[in-house]
């Protein structure tokens, strides 16, 4: 007591009680620490959690393969209107991309020239046919003088030689006179068919010859849109059995939507190109309304002419890896397995598969990038259409969106 009492008065003594609590502190944070680190290991050693996928069944119906073209549009007639004869444009008669109808006179070229021509060729022919009159009632005279030998017969032979003469003069003369008729007719040129004209190319006043190009006409009833096939198309058209319909070919125009017209296939070229070893092959359309102008271009889908039953899946259920296309099937045990198919044609978004696949069997339509295979997913099964596409369920409105304001 006595020791303690004589130390200094500035030196301050820890009593043992603190220095107890501060030892079980550092005890009890260091168990806290422990425990945290042991639930943390426990989470990440755990089973994941299985990621959310939507699936929908693959469907199976009766449909007619077909296949899409790029294709344009020509004139089933196109004519380029040449003048049959030389001279100077008196009249043009129609206006530059009207309609015409065949036999429609377009051009007159100037007719006084023609008109003569055509005038001296009768005179010609009258002449003709007074000579042979003259000669034939010669030879009628020298044949009664034959008779009764007042003339020779060598002069006889003469004066039938002439007859038969002046009878070539007619032909000729006749033949003069059709061809300068002709010529005259040639003077007003009209439409050989019926369809557009396009502008003038030559107005009144210039001369023109035979190799002028007076105009053009595209006939409208009807167009044709050429295209370009594979040999596996040609080799399929081929195929067809004898009696059955031509391949039916729809079209679209660039501002339209699907394929609105109808056509049909009537012509296949005799030849695959060598190059690029497609064939062309042409479908006509309608065109009575005149809605189809030669020279647009048309997206074509050519259908085939039988059908056959396939099994279908949305065509966002197919994924790629690297050459292969597959879709993912969901089990009733919530596992992914990996099926490897063969796409076929498209329908309305639905594309015909080959391979390993049943129609009614779920396949992934939406998390495909999710989707681990081996690895159990928590599917949602998804209503379909008529035609088999799935129906997803509207997205959640924002918070608060369904309360009263």
């Amino acid at each position: 007591m006595t020791a303690f009492a004589a130390a200094s008065p500035d030196r301050r003594v820890v009593p043992a009680t603190l220095f107890m609590l501060a030892c079980a502190g550092v005890l009890v944070a260091g168990s806290l620490a422990l425990g945290g680190c042991s639930q943390s290991a426990d989470a990440q050693g755990g089973p994941p959690h299985a990621p959310p996928v939507s699936v929908a069944p693959a469907v199976q119906r009766s449909v007619t393969d077909s296949e899409e073209f790029s294709g344009r549009l020509e004139a089933s007639e196109y004519v380029e209107l040449r003048p049959r004869v030389s001279g100077t444009i008196d009249q043009v008669h129609f206006v530059d991309g009207a309609l015409v109808k065949k036999g429609e006179l377009l051009f007159t070229i100037d007719p006084r020239p023609f008109e003569a021509e055509l005038a001296r060729a009768q005179s010609q022919l009258v002449a003709a046919r007074a000579r042979a009159d003259l000669a034939q009632s010669e030879l009628a005279r020298a044949k009664t003088l034959l008779e009764s030998q007042a003339v020779s017969r060598s002069e006889y032979d003469t004066l039938s030689s002439g007859s038969r003469t002046s009878q070539a003069d007619i032909q000729g003369a006749e033949a003069a006179l059709r061809t300068a008729r002709l010529n005259l007719d040639y003077t007003q040129v009209k439409a050989p068919i019926a369809g557009r004209a396009s502008r003038a190319n030559i107005t009144v006043g210039n001369l023109v010859t035979e190799q002028s190009v007076l105009t053009s006409i595209a006939g409208v009833s009807k167009v044709y849109a050429y295209f370009d096939g594979s040999e596996q198309t040609y080799l399929r058209l081929k195929s067809a059995k004898a009696g059955e319909k031509a391949p039916r070919v729809l079209m679209g125009l660039a501002n339209e939507q699907g394929f609105p017209h109808e056509g049909r296939v009537d012509f296949i070229d005799n030849r695959l190109n060598p190059q690029t070893g497609a064939i062309r092959i042409r479908a006509s359309f309608d065109n009575s309304k005149g809605q189809f102008t030669p020279g647009l271009a048309a997206k074509l889908r050519m259908e085939g002419t039988s059908s056959y039953d396939a099994v279908l899946v949305p065509e966002r259920a197919i994924g790629t890896d690297q050459t292969k296309k597959f879709v993912f099937v969901v089990g009733a045990d919530g596992q992914a397995q990996f099926r490897e198919v063969k796409p076929g044609a498209l329908f309305d978004g639905m594309r015909v598969v080959q391979g390993n696949l049943k129609a009614g069997e779920n396949v992934v339509v939406d998390g495909l990038q999710r989707v681990i295979p081996g690895v159990p997913v928590a599917p949602q099964v998804l209503k379909v259409d008529g035609l088999g596409m799935p129906i997803f369920p509207p997205p959640p409105g924002p918070p608060g969106a369904g309360g009263k304001g």
